[in-house]
């Protein structure tokens, strides 16, 4: 009933004939053609006839959960992958915040993270995202997975201990957004199982 291609496939993998040969209809991490048009195309947050990337998904589900009012908010994407930076920035956009994507390329990210309310960390970079690069009273959700250079344990894109006291919410890594992509690899896999019968 659902299809999770594991990415980033080895080198020698080409990735866009596996996610091609991948049927939508059992798409579970919204990566085919087919569910990232459905994505870009849908102007609210219905996703009932289509399977949203698990992350971006758990994403969004953190900061309802929280009572995070989205409305009108200066929110920054930091990374732009097709799994995670894209389609958060999308499914932010469709509850009316106003949205930059910023990247390795991007000029002065310090300064327009400082100007954030909200930042998804999606840059796959330990501990990137320190405490002078953020205002008070941001938001935060940290997606990033990484390996603490230090110590070795698993840490996010954002320096956590240094930045949690700035900011209004942050979510851990481990046992921030990780957990709740699972629960929603799980709900999309379920929607399939339904779409389809």
């Amino acid at each position: 009933d659902g299809i999770l291609i594991q990415m980033p496939l080895p080198k020698q993998v080409n990735t866009e004939h596996i996610i091609a040969a991948l049927n939508p209809a059992k798409d579970v991490d919204g990566v085919t053609n087919t569910n990232v048009a459905n994505l870009w195309k849908q102007k609210r947050s219905d996703y009932s006839r289509f399977c949203v990337p698990c992350t971006p998904r758990s994403a969004m589900r953190i900061l309802k959960a929280a009572g995070i009012d989205l409305d009108g908010k200066n929110a920054v994407v930091v990374g732009r992958s097709n799994i995670v930076g894209l389609p958060v920035s999308k499914l932010l956009m469709n509850e009316n915040a106003t949205v930059t994507v910023a990247h390795s390329h991007t000029k002065n990210l310090p300064a327009l993270l400082r100007n954030a309310d909200i930042i998804v960390a999606a840059i796959g970079k330990a501990k990137f995202i320190t405490s002078d690069m953020v205002g008070d009273d941001a938001v935060i959700v940290d997606v990033g997975i990484n390996s603490d250079p230090e110590t070795g344990k698993m840490c996010g894109d954002v320096d956590f201990a240094n930045v949690a006291d700035r900011c209004t919410m942050i979510t851990p890594v481990p046992g921030g957004v990780g957990p709740l992509t699972i629960c929603s690899l799980m709900e999309n896999t379920r929607d399939c199982f339904l779409r389809n019968r």
